[in-house]
């Protein structure tokens, strides 16, 4: 990947948190987290990753899904609106189960530590 699609990408996953975070203000993606993206070389397409936080009230990954596909409209057009891009890429998003698999896998050890100790 070269420099320049590297600095877009983090851009683009810098952008797109804050906007999840700060500005939709649908309850599916309450607790989505953007753990990355890849742009294509033409800047055509970004693929968004992203991961949920657990936590008790939070929406399945389905629920959070539908949430992202219907709001990367919204998300895209208002990137347009604040980066300095020429073409604003289309948005996929794709869960990244890395978070929910690293908790999970802390979860393993802190159990084991746990019998080891006691």
């Amino acid at each position: 990947m070269s420099r320049r699609l590297e600095r877009v990408s983090e851009q683009l996953r810098v952008e797109i948190a804050r906007v999840v975070r700060k500005e939709l203000t649908d309850p599916r993606v309450a607790w989505v987290t953007i753990t990355r993206v890849d742009v294509s070389p033409d800047l055509r397409n970004a693929l968004v990753f992203w991961s949920r936080m657990d936590a008790p009230d939070a929406p399945d990954p389905d629920t959070a899904a539908e949430g992202l596909a219907s709001a990367a409209p919204a998300i895209r057009h208002k990137l347009a609106a604040e980066l300095p891009l020429r073409r604003m890429p289309a948005l996929t998003f794709r869960y990244d189960p890395s978070l929910t698999l690293g908790d999970h896998a802390l979860a393993l050890l802190r159990r084991l530590n746990d019998e080891s100790s006691g």
